[in-house]
This record gives structure tokens, sequence and C-alpha cells, in this order.
């Protein structure tokens, strides 16, 4: 595996490259690492407050007496962005990762609406644990999970008046899009013909209805409605037959429900209508592609992937049954289109800020512990971890790039000042020595990068720059900006600037290279 292949790698399935992982990648192939990955476990979300935020039958509130910090701890994301950062620098099942970060991006909850610190960590430790199951057991656990219910209004979803925003989310969302594809992507006909009706959003909706919080909550003003339990974020959603809908429904893919049938069989049914359409693997599959490897792929590279989440089997891997991650994952790693070394101006992605912050901390040495990722850099350069602005994610995945028939999803995100905000932040890591600790953070260890291990060329300028870039690119930088690098890092010398030349040379070589228009944009 060359430099250029391994980097390529390292950006399309990790948090980013470092010099022993491009080593590791070159040395045992894609394939091989690959399969290894999938068999590799480690992250987990552990941080903050536990159920007993909605047990309490107290007097007064849940926190009084319980600190500055109780909100954060028992009831924010503030612990999981914590947790995500730290996993996503320093742990080895980075493809696990990066697959559920793709994930939580497509079957969106947010803090925004949700509160229950422990609810969210057990939203995301599904995630990761099903990141290479089966799409059916995503969508299954999606549809029970309470915190899903609470955040789209399905949980105690009542026959008599149904709630149609989970329904319609579940089918324009997390399973087949508003438009009818064909098995490669592409509009159905040329042209967008619908997917479903209102009609079909309501059968879903009733389909869904009867479903309440698992039992354990408590509250001093008793369970509302009458019959259902109280909040309560562990575990899955239980039946409540008293609300369930059991009237015959028409779904699509050829299913319907028979009069007479109870919650489980009424969700058994949607899970076979989603899987059964032709939609679905297209629709996630392209989304999978956009997250992980390239914003526009062609319809070819789709088709491939959607063939290999329908067989559920791709060069040995899956267990052939439809929607295998496994298999869809790897055909989207080992498709000639991702690992093709000169795949054409159409290929790649800008490079979101959640990567940008662990490709700079990754590639020079860094730590983290989060704190410093998410109310302060994630707010500026708008994508804050596990605070989506609604469930459409940060960005929509057609997001137009003006001026040309692309998407680029990640510049939904992206203009003037976010531009500038990325020069600041390798500003930060690299000049202003990032963030302390701070002793209200668990574990804190601060934000900061390490250098050290490149000041052993710094001696030779091109050999430095050199070596940043082949960490970063892939390769070397392009002949005019490598010379303009090179000179602005020999402008340090021992008799301008004394002992500490040989840092100063690394922090300007590391300051202009990850801070390119090549690092932002992975290819």
């Amino acid at each position: 595996m060359s430099q250029k292949a391994a980097v390529r790698l390292a950006n399309q399935a990790t948090f980013g490259a470092t010099e022993a992982l491009v080593e590791g990648l070159r040395s045992q192939g894609a394939q091989a690492w690959i399969t290894q990955q999938m068999l590799a476990t480690g992250s987990r979300y552990t941080s903050g407050g536990t159920g007993a935020a909605h047990q309490h039958t107290g007097v007064g509130e849940f926190c009084d007496g319980r600190g500055d910090n109780c909100w954060r701890d028992w009831y924010s994301s503030t612990p999981l962005v914590w947790d995500f950062y730290r996993n996503a620098v320093n742990q080895p099942d980075q493809l696990r990762q990066r697959v559920a970060l793709a994930l939580q991006q497509i079957v969106v909850v947010s803090s925004l609406e949700v509160f229950g610190t422990y609810g969210l960590r057990n939203y995301q430790n599904m995630l990761l644990d099903r990141a290479f199951g089966n799409y059916r057991d995503i969508l299954r656990s999606v549809t029970l999970s309470p915190v899903m219910g609470d955040y789209l209004d399905n949980v105690n979803n009542d026959k008599a008046a149904p709630n149609e925003n989970f329904a319609r989310e579940l089918l324009q969302l997390f399973a087949l899009g508003t438009c009818e594809l064909n098995s490669n992507g592409t509009l159905r006909g040329g042209s967008c013909q619908p997917t479903y009706d209102n009609e079909t959003v309501r059968n879903y909706a009733y389909a869904l209805t009867g479903w309440t919080y698992p039992r354990g909550g408590a509250t001093p003003y008793g369970c509302w409605p009458s019959g259902a339990n109280c909040q309560y974020y562990q575990g899955d959603m239980v039946p409540l037959p008293a609300f369930h809908d059991t009237e015959a429904r028409t779904l699509l893919a050829g299913v319907s429900l028979p009069a007479g049938h109870n919650a489980n069989a009424a969700l058994e049914a949607v899970l076979d209508s989603l899987m059964a359409h032709p939609n679905t693997a297209p629709f996630i599959g392209k989304q999978l592609i956009q997250h992980l490897v390239t914003s526009n792929p062609s319809p070819e590279y789709v088709g491939r992937v959607a063939a290999a989440f329908r067989s559920g089997s791709y060069q040995g891997l899956g267990e052939g049954r439809p929607g295998d991650m496994r298999a869809t994952v790897a055909a989207i790693l080992l498709d000639v289109e991702a690992r093709n070394d000169n795949p054409g101006p159409r290929a790649g992605r800008l490079r979101e800020p959640v990567q940008l912050f662990t490709g700079m901390l990754r590639a020079l040495g860094g730590r983290t512990d989060g704190e410093a990722l998410g109310w302060w850099w994630g707010e500026e350069l708008r994508q804050h971890m596990f605070r989506s602005p609604s469930v459409f994610n940060y960005y929509p995945p057609d997001y137009p790039l003006a001026g040309t028939p692309l998407v680029g999803p990640a510049f939904g995100i992206h203009n003037a000042n976010s531009a500038l905000q990325r020069v600041n932040f390798a500003n930060y890591l690299i000049y202003w020595n990032g963030s302390g600790p701070e002793a209200s953070v668990p574990g804190a260890v601060g934000t900061r990068v390490n250098l050290q291990a490149f000041v052993t060329d710094a001696g030779d300028p091109a050999r430095l720059v050199d070596r940043l870039s082949l960490l970063a690119l892939g390769e070397p930088l392009p002949t005019a900006s490598r010379t303009a690098v090179i000179q602005a890092v020999s402008a340090y010398t021992q008799q301008n600037n004394g002992n500490d030349y040989l840092i100063n040379r690394v922090r300007q070589a590391a300051f202009l290279v990850f801070a390119s228009p090549q690092f932002q944009i992975t290819r």
C-alpha cells in the first residue's frame, strides 16, 4: 500500500492518520485491516449520571443540593462530548467509531430537546454496538428507544390521535427518502416521484402507536397519561396495548397489517416493509458513502454498495442477510472509487469540523478530554456533538455547491467565518498550546498537541515539511506551496530565535500544512 493510499484510507475509516497507523496500513493492506477493525472493541460512553435523574420522588427538584454541575452531568450531553473525543483520538476501534458517527447523523437525536445524560449515552452506545450488525436491527432499536420516542413524539402515541412525527422521519430520513430511486440511487424515471403520500404516513403512525417508557421511572406527581409508565430511558419502550391501533393497515412494499394485530407484530411489519423497499439500500448506502468517502459518488458506486446491502455479503464479510452493515461498509471502503489513488476532481469531501479536530490531534501526538471541543470550538464551527439543530442533522446530504452540479454536505455549515475559524483552531493548538485541564472535568487532561517527535527533522526544513505533508496529505504539498512553506520554516534560525528555533520550525511547518486547503478536503 502506498503512503497516499494509506493516508486516504485513514481519512475515510478513522478519525485521522498517525504515523504508526499509516505504517500499519501500508504493511497490512486495506481488506485485512478493515476485517480486523470489524472485530475490534473498546469504545464506550461511560461518563455522566444514571437513571436516578428520572427516579426522584423527594422534595424539590433532583438537582437541589447536587452542586453547580448537576445539570451538566445528569441531563446534558456534555459528558458524551468528553467520551466521544477521548475515544476518537485514543481508542483503537477507529472504524466502528466512524461508522457510529455516520449513523448518528442519519438516525439523529439531539440533546437540544432530550434531557437525560444516561439515556443519550444508551442511544449512542447502541449505535456503537450495532455499527457492524444489521440495519434492520438498528431501525428496531431506534424505534424502541425511549430517547427517540421523546425526541420525535412516539412515546405514549395514542391511536385516538396519533402523532405522525416519528413515522414521517422514519420514512423520510431513516430509511427511504422522499423520491423513488433506482438501485443506483438515481431518480426513478428521471424526476422525483413521491415514495409515499400522507395517507401512508398516517398508516405508519397508526402502526407505531401503543409504546410507553420502560418500567423504572418515578416522579412525586405520578405518571401521565393514565396507564402509561413514567419518563425513563433505561431499556427499550414496552407495549401499551390500550393505546395501540389494531385496525387493518396498508404499508409499503406490499406489506399489510391484518385487523387485530398487536404492537410487536406491527413493528415487525413496519421493519419488513422498510427492508423490502427498493429505496432503502441505495438511500442508506449513498449516505454512508458520503460520510465515509466522497460527497459525489457515481451511480455505479452507489449501485455496488446497494447490492452489498441487499445481499448482506461482500468479499467474505457479512452474514448474507439484507442490511448487513459489515458487508455494506466493506463495499464502501474497498470499492475501486474509494481505493483509487487518482480519483479525479469530483472525488472527496470537506473534512467536517469533528474530523478536523481529531485529525490534527491524532497526527500531532495530541490528547484531549473533549471539554474545549464542545461549547467552544464545536459552537464556533457549528458542529457541537450531540446538539444538532434538528432531526435533519447539522447539514443536509444534498447541500449544493454553488456554481457546480455537485453537492457538498459539510459545506452546509461552512462559510467565510468558519473558514477563518479552522485556521484559528490550528493556531490554537500549535501556537497557543491548546487548553489546560479544567478542575470540574473528571479525568481532565486539556486539549494539546505534542510536537517533540518532529524536532528530529527540524534541522532540515524540506525534510520536516515533507514528513508533515506525507502524514497530513499522503503526498508532498504542490510545488509552489511546498517551496513557500520551506522558506517560511527556514526563516527560523538559531541566530534569530535562539535555542527555540527548532521547535518554532516545527510549529511553523505544522501550522502551514494543517491549515492548508489540501488538508481541509479529504480526497
